[in-house]
């Protein structure tokens, strides 16, 4: 989830909304960090690799579990590719000798090695990126602030505030807007690499949502300042870079492109230690060949699992950037649905965490995180849910055959269930 992701859906979300973009990100803040809470609980209570498949496995049993995996499989494998995609873009719209099949290759080799090294580098260098990102954000919104052609608070506030046509827009632009967010839940997929996962997952979880939310708002309100008339907008696709060049001329727009290039490598790395660590989990469980649960004796990294993932991200060659995104949203919002409904099955109904704090944090909270997801299920395109569903059904038959050769399954840390021990983190706070 890269802070300057947000200009991936600037033009489209901005389009949309009828240039109330800002008020469309207030909305998909608030609508995730449900999804995120729902997330961060269940981190509390399932301090395990595997994210929404150890999670759902847990509150449903291991065939609702695997399902949940598979289909979260598309959101982190196509994730990936899409950075890499991307990547091959922006390095030819800096070096147009470089073919964007080779950009994207370069960048898939660079991932694949560092998704076997490890979280710690993975880490340092996603603190520098992050850095830079946000710089790049600061010096934008100051410029767009001096250079906006009217500041008053009527620029202000107009964009974040509903417009004549009401809340329609907005809340079709927070659904596009909405999938700026997806990466958040990878904190839970390193739950084994992390110190003290019970407490800093579930604040990962929360800070990553929040953090960047209010940095896509702020740079989504400096964009509304710098072009009020979004209808100038010459490519909506590519708006981000007509942003900065109009905000701070070339150079801001070069340096940009270098640092969002970078971040893009990262949250590929990222993307992809995430459903390397999901494919570790079914195997380990026996869902998925034994072999993917293997580690890597010095870095003690799941590299089977990372070396089959960068060998099907190899499809990004011949693959566009829509139908990527296509199998994204479908993926994701499985995961997204079911860790809502998990949270509620195993923390409110087995485990009885109720009570009025508990009733509200592992029932109505979760409640509210699914019912904006069903609601984003309905702007998904039927493409998208004919790809999804014939991805499903492949699910369905390799559980099938999985079942009948007698693979046997087994939840990994099963002893993390015993509500005795984990009852008093209800009183601990995020």
């Amino acid at each position: 989830m890269g802070l300057l992701s947000v200009v991936a859906v600037y033009g489209s979300g901005t389009k949309l909304s009828n240039g109330h973009l800002p008020a469309a990100y207030l909305v998909a803040i608030v609508a995730m960090l449900f999804t995120a809470h729902s997330y961060g609980r269940m981190a509390r209570y399932v301090p395990v690799t595997g994210s929404a498949y150890a999670y759902t496995a847990r509150g449903f049993g291991p065939s609702v579990g695997f399902l949940t995996g598979w289909a979260m499989l598309l959101d982190y494998l196509f994730m990936p590719m899409v950075n890499f995609m991307l990547c091959g873009l922006y390095v030819n719209s800096l070096f147009a000798g470089i073919p964007v099949w080779a950009g994207t290759l370069g960048c898939m080799v660079l991932v694949a090695i560092f998704s076997m090294i490890g979280v710690a580098w993975v880490g340092r260098m996603n603190a520098f990126v992050a850095a830079a990102s946000i710089l790049v954000i600061i010096t934008f919104v100051t410029l767009a602030v001096v250079n906006a052609p009217v500041i008053d608070l009527h620029a202000v506030l107009q964009p974040a505030l509903p417009s004549d046509a009401g809340f329609g827009p907005i809340f079709a632009a927070a659904a596009v807007v909405a999938f700026a967010f997806l990466g958040f839940d990878g904190v839970s997929t390193l739950a084994e690499e992390t110190k003290e996962p019970r407490k800093n997952i579930p604040r990962g979880v929360i800070l990553a949502t929040l953090g960047a939310g209010l940095c896509y708002f702020l740079f989504s309100l400096a964009g509304s300042l710098i072009m009020p008339d979004w209808t100038q907008i010459q490519n909506v696709d590519a708006a981000g870079t007509e942003l900065m060049q109009k905000a701070g001329g070339d150079t801001l727009m070069v340096i940009f492109v270098v640092v969002n290039v970078l971040g893009l490598i990262l949250c590929g790395t990222a993307a992809q230690m995430s459903v390397s660590r999901v494919l570790f989990a079914m195997g380990r469980d026996g869902l998925m060949p034994k072999a993917l649960a293997t580690l890597h004796p010095r870095f003690k990294t799941p590299y089977v699992a990372a070396g089959l993932v960068s060998l099907l991200c190899i499809t990004a060659l011949f693959l566009t950037l829509e139908q990527a995104v296509y199998m994204i949203n479908f993926g994701a919002l499985i995961a997204f649905a079911m860790v809502n409904l998990s949270a509620i099955k195993s923390l409110y109904v087995d485990r009885k965490l109720r009570g009025g704090m508990g009733t509200l944090r592992n029932l109505i909270l979760p409640l509210i995180g699914f019912a904006f997801v069903a609601w984003l299920w309905t702007q998904l395109s039927p493409l998208s849910f004919a790809l999804g569903m014939a991805w499903l059904a492949v699910g369905v038959i390799v559980l099938v055959v999985r079942r009948r050769s007698g693979a046997r399954v087994h939840l990994a840390l099963d002893e993390e269930n015993a509500p005795a021990a984990e009852q008093p983190l209800e009183s601990s706070t995020v």
